[in-house]
């Protein structure tokens, strides 16, 4: 009982080692068990051949040959088709697997070979393909989502309003959706909130954002879509779609569009055209381009009462520095010839509309400080003493101390606090020099100073355009003087058209 427990343990690992062992191996083995029976046999005949001269070969032994042969064939046979048929059902179940993960055509390209270690070898350079590529995919959507994360991060430390996120936005969806070209499309606020504006356009190829001044058709399919607040799939773009030569100029077909619902109230449109013309966009996209369109919707709202509100705190700030201004009978007014000198200057040598605002806005405000001088220094007749300029001279940074806790309202703290300094370090409050006073600061000081000379005041009168000129010449190290030159030309050409 021990001996036969011993030898079936050791049949069984015999044949677990066998099971185990490589295909290699495997065949060596059955082709040496179906080829050692009839080599033996002929061995033993050319033996008898050498020793007698002739073969002596009993019926028996022959037969007994014969039947050792049949059954080493028949077991080698049945053998290494069992190895064989363990390739084929790989093969066969590699087949099945590729099916989840290869286009019907490559699999069709596969399976074309008739031979199965082919097919198998084809079928594992197939898998490896695909794998390097979904590494390089990898590698992309890692890179993407860098790139996305250091764009919102630009964003966010560079952003003035909103305009800089809905760019930033438009670019990820773009790219999220595999799109060859962005197009949001928004109202102008509670201004016109049936008409429908061209906000931005991104070229996912160029990698880069174009402002499409123009209003949407009211007989296009995206104002039918920000109409109907229901989103939209097509195959075809034209005017019909777009509403605008220009607009069908950046997008090709298929296209995805989906409006921005706020509320239930259309606050926009966002578009997505594909890079593959052949591509076709699904349910998938529609659900993530809604469901980031309605997170648009209350952004751009937030930004709307966000704006509403800087309104009121400026439109607020203004009122005070204009009722400072209407307390002194000398300088009344003098906010807003300031401001039109500062916009004149601004013209003439080219700035952006940014600096213009500022400007224009920081004009307004930059004796807001005056509320916290006294009147009786404030409104004296006759030169001040040094002490009562002590007082005045507090003025820009009592002014910068009242918008400096509004955010919105910070770019303006370096006007506000800086239009006394000069050039030579002879100003207040800092005592700046040079370049450290940026050049809408030494705009809004030789507007300043011009009004001053040219506008009469308790202690002398009023210098005609010629003499303030001049002295604002003569102030050559106090003053720039390219941007003084500048001024002048331009009251000059002011003077002319006026006749």
């Amino acid at each position: 009982m021990v001996e036969e427990d011993y030898k079936s343990k050791y049949r069984h690992k015999l044949i677990e080692s066998i099971e185990n062992e490589s295909i290699l191996r495997k065949f060596t083995e059955l082709f040496f068990l179906m080829s050692i029976v009839p080599l033996l046999v002929l061995a033993y005949l050319y033996l008898q051949l050498l020793l007698y001269g002739a073969i002596k070969l009993s019926p028996d032994i022959l037969n007994r040959s014969l039947i050792i042969i049949v059954i080493g064939i028949v077991v080698g046979y049945i053998s290494m088709r069992s190895v064989i048929k363990k390739i084929i059902d790989l093969t066969n179940a590699n087949r099945k697997a590729l099916e989840r993960l290869l286009s019907p055509e490559k699999i069709k390209e596969i399976g074309e070979d008739k031979n199965e270690i082919a097919v198998l070898a084809r079928s594992f350079s197939a898998i490896t393909e695909r794998l390097e590529e979904n590494v390089k995919n990898l590698e992309l959507a890692k890179k993407t989502l860098h790139s996305v994360l250091t764009k919102v991060g630009e964003g966010i430390s560079n952003m003035q309003n909103i305009d800089t996120f809905l760019d930033l936005i438009l670019e990820t969806i773009t790219d999220a959706l595999g799109g060859r070209t962005g197009v949001l499309m928004i109202t102008d606020g509670n201004k016109k909130s049936d008409m429908l504006f061209v906000k931005s356009v991104y070229d996912a190829a160029a990698d880069k954002h174009t402002k499409v001044n123009h209003t949407i058709d009211k007989g296009s399919k995206f104002f039918s879509i920000f109409k109907s607040k229901e989103p939209l799939i097509t195959k075809t773009i034209n005017l019909d779609t777009t509403g605008s030569k220009e607009l069908s100029s950046h997008l090709k077909a298929p296209l995805i569009a989906t409006p921005l619902v706020f509320r239930d109230k259309s606050k926009g449109v966002i578009a997505i055209c594909a890079k593959d013309i052949n591509r076709e966009f699904g349910q998938d996209e529609i659900q993530l381009i809604s469901h980031l369109a309605s997170q648009i919707a209350v952004a751009i709202e937030n930004s709307h009462l966000s704006d509403d509100m800087e309104a009121t705190y400026f439109e607020t700030i203004s009122a005070l520095a204009l009722a400072v201004d209407a307390k002194d009978t000398y300088s009344r007014g003098h906010l807003d010839r300031v401001a039109n000198y500062c916009m004149m200057m601004a013209e003439k040598l080219g700035l952006d509309e940014e600096d213009k605002k500022t400007l224009r806005d920081a004009a307004r405000l930059h004796d807001l400080g005056k509320i916290g001088i006294p009147d009786e220094v404030l409104k004296k007749e006759g030169p001040l003493s040094d002490h009562e300029w002590v007082l005045m001279r507090k003025h820009p940074e009592i002014g910068e101390s009242i918008i400096k806790p509004i955010h919105s309202l910070h770019h303006l703290c370096d006007i506000i606090r800086h239009h006394h300094e000069k050039l030579d370090g002879s100003g207040y409050p800092d005592g700046l020099k040079k370049d450290d006073i940026t050049p809408l600061v030494r705009i809004t000081t030789i507007a300043d100073i011009f009004d001053a000379l040219t506008t009469n005041r308790s202690y002398r009168a009023k210098m005609t355009h010629k003499e303030a000129c001049q002295t604002l010449r003569n102030m050559q190290d106090q003053l720039d003087q390219e941007i003084v030159e500048i001024f002048i030309e331009t009251l000059q050409e002011q003077k002319r058209l006026n006749g």
